[in-house]
């Protein structure tokens, strides 16, 4: 089965070039396009895609708020959501981690990682381009650091505790695989015994947490 992508951006050069990028990657199907964030919301309820690819600056109605209304902690059936923008800086991109995105990505991020995050995003995962990871998530940790962490529901494991870092780099599960020696399936594991003892929705909120706790440094 392919993976059904929404794309949103204001831009029809944008767009165009997302288009072909991803329909010429085997399993991958693109169902549809908008140009706000109004429209993105109508055609993802309409269409249901598995991934909806949102830019963070569109007009009516932005990417976050577009991001919320689908994959919010309200929202009872979530959708995956992907943002993508061209600034690393972009303070907006802090409302949508907490909107409920699951990937983000810098639109010169290339084909390849694209492509992963995509992927990532329909299975239930997400994934954070390493370019942006750490300024991003320093960034929106320290406008939040007068909340205290959540403590983990159990102790984390040393191996728990090397995975936690890696995800926190923006290391995909094969890097990740890679890095520590481990299976893919493994790494898969740890990840899950993570999101249950930090009650994080996904690889995300695994990664805000390191932020939130001090274990990266920035």
């Amino acid at each position: 089965m392919s993976i059904r992508v929404l794309l949103a951006d204001d831009q029809e050069l944008i767009r165009t070039g997302l288009r072909m990028i991803l329909d010429a990657q085997p399993g991958i199907d693109v169902v549809g396009e908008a140009a706000d964030g109004r429209e993105a919301v109508q055609l993802a309820q309409s269409l249901r895609p598995d991934v909806c690819l949102f830019d963070i600056r569109m007009p009516n109605m932005d990417g976050i708020e577009a991001t919320k209304l689908l994959a919010g902690p309200d929202v009872d059936d979530p959708m995956a959501v992907v943002v993508i923008t061209t600034f690393d800086l972009d303070e907006y991109v802090h409302g949508a981690l907490k909107a409920g995105a699951r990937g983000f990505l810098l639109k010169d991020a290339g084909p390849e990682l694209l492509v992963q995050a995509i992927d990532s995003a329909a299975n239930g995962d997400a994934l954070i381009a390493p370019s942006v990871t750490v300024r991003l998530l320093a960034q929106f940790c320290s406008a939040s650091e007068s909340l205290e962490p959540v403590q983990p529901i159990e102790a984390l494991t040393e191996r728990e505790e090397e995975v936690l870092l890696t995800v926190a780099s923006g290391l995909t599960n094969t890097e990740i695989a890679g890095q520590l020696h481990i299976s893919l399936s493994t790494v898969k594991t740890h990840l899950t015994h993570l999101m249950t003892k930090l009650a994080a929705r996904n690889r995300v909120e695994i990664a805000m947490w390191a932020y939130e706790t001090g274990r990266i440094k920035t």
